[in-house]
């Protein structure tokens, strides 16, 4: 499975090691990523999501069935939920 916060989007960055003589390694900056598991009250059933940090905070900003279709028309979250 990818990488991919499915309330946001986020994915990883791509950057620089830089060493002390300046000389640059490719590296791979990975997102803060969790598995979780929210209830829907409204269905009343559990549902897992990989999500971010930032994604943890949007849902307990505006609420879980908000976030999910929000997620949903943006193309984030498949039609599976």
């Amino acid at each position: 499975m990818s990488k991919v916060c499915e309330i946001t989007g986020k994915r990883f960055m791509v950057g620089n090691n830089v060493s002390h003589s300046k000389r640059r390694t490719k590296r791979r900056f990975d997102i803060n990523l969790f598995d979780k598991k929210f209830f829907l009250p409204e269905d009343k059933r559990w549902v897992k999501l990989k999500v971010s940090a930032a994604g943890l905070r949007v849902i307990n900003k505006v609420g879980v069935q908000a976030a999910i279709k929000s997620a949903q028309e943006k193309g984030y979250l498949s039609a599976k939920i």
